[in-house]
């Protein structure tokens, strides 16, 4: 992005530190149970790596691919299933992990399509929430940052198919 500088939103440091605390968490929930963590991919397998290495409860995971954005910086409007979950789920406690929940649209399409699989239950977890841009109800049940109206990239979010290795979050400032 020529023109432009990065501004860190959320360093390396602090991205762990919320992972961390989020993993205590959803461990403390899931206490006496398995959760299958159902990572979306492509955007969220580097939160989810890091959030399942802090979860201290038996952890079954699985890669689910979606559609919604293409290349640009809006969602279209319309989620489709590119691979589908690859494991029966019924009777599962299931736990959908996402880099971001922006529209929403995405997320409650997935969260219902697996309780139509039949999962005991299914929450959500997000590395970071865009409520001022929500055009579906749904909310995270665990969350990392909540952030405005703003465009991110880095720590598995991308723009066109890159900055997903960044380790922190930013976004860009006109210079």
């Amino acid at each position: 992005m020529e023109g432009k500088q990065r501004n860190i939103l959320f360093s390396r440091e602090e991205i762990s530190e919320a992972v961390a605390k989020v993993g205590k968490e959803i461990s403390k929930d899931y206490e006496g149970k398995q959760v299958y963590v159902l990572s979306l991919l492509r955007g969220s397998f580097i939160f989810a790596a890091d959030l399942v290495r802090e979860m201290t409860v038996p952890t079954v995971v699985g890669f689910m691919t979606t559609s919604s954005y293409g290349h640009g910086e809006e969602s279209t409007g319309v989620c489709k299933i590119v691979q589908d979950v690859p494991d029966n789920i019924e009777g599962m406690d299931v736990l959908v992990v996402d880099d971001i929940v922006d529209s929403g649209i995405t997320m409650k399409f997935v969260v219902d399509h697996v309780k139509s699989l039949g999962a005991k239950s299914v929450k959500c977890c997000t590395l970071l929430d865009k409520p001022e841009r929500r055009k579906v109800d749904i909310t995270p049940d665990y969350c990392c940052y909540t952030i405005p109206d703003l465009f991110v990239v880095g720590y598995g979010l991308n723009y066109g198919d890159l900055y997903r290795n960044i380790p922190y979050i930013f976004n860009w400032e006109s210079k």
